[in-house]
């Protein structure tokens, strides 16, 4: 009997066993480039609740502020922005001018979810950097931010004059993409007859 065979088996075994993480290393490394090549913009989180109506939302005003609370009954007929920011946020600072600037424009709503915040807080941000909503809901457990489907601060939806959402950025706007993607949709939204 020969011994040699089992000795040869068990090397190849443990030559195996060894490139075994090399191996396991360029799978993913192939998967990771294929994403990364593919030209997917991975900030897009998909959305279940694009095309449906929007979650029915009933939150308390902003305490000490002349704002009604957010009430999705007031969607009906508008183009309405749904921004979900806190004061805390430093995201939500940096996208507020342009929130500022959107507020001009007297065709659509801008009404805000404030998420976990206290409302001292909440009110002295709006005081420091001014106040573009018409509306602002205080969501202090979170509940209602959850119903939207939202995975952090800042987020902001599109909802057309039906009460269906229409979009979802997720994230601080920048001036490209307010032009590039929010500008257009708002555009198609008020020329669409409900």
């Amino acid at each position: 009997m020969s011994t040699e065979a089992p000795t040869g088996s068990r090397g190849r075994r443990r030559l195996w066993l060894a490139f075994l993480p090399l191996a396991v290393f360029a799978l993913l490394a192939g998967v990771f480039l294929v994403q990364l090549l593919s030209g997917r913009d991975n900030s897009v989180v998909p959305s279940a609740l694009i095309g449906a109506e929007a979650p029915a939302t009933n939150l308390p005003p902003l305490e000490e502020m002349d704002l009604p609370g957010l009430d999705s009954s007031q969607f009906d007929g508008k183009v309405t922005l749904v921004n979900v920011w806190a004061s805390w946020c430093a995201p939500c600072r940096q996208e507020h001018p342009l929130l500022m600037d959107l507020a001009k424009d007297g065709r659509i709503e801008i009404a805000g979810l404030n998420y976990k915040d206290k409302p001292e807080n909440a009110r002295r941000f709006l005081g420091e950097l001014g106040n573009p909503f018409s509306a602002v809901g205080v969501d202090s457990s979170g509940r209602s931010a959850i119903d939207w489907g939202v995975y952090g601060v800042p987020e902001t939806f599109l909802v057309g004059k039906d009460g269906r959402i229409l979009y979802k950025h997720v994230g601080p706007f920048t001036p490209q993409s307010v032009s590039a993607e929010l500008m257009p949709r708002i555009e198609k939204a008020l020329s669409t007859s409900n």
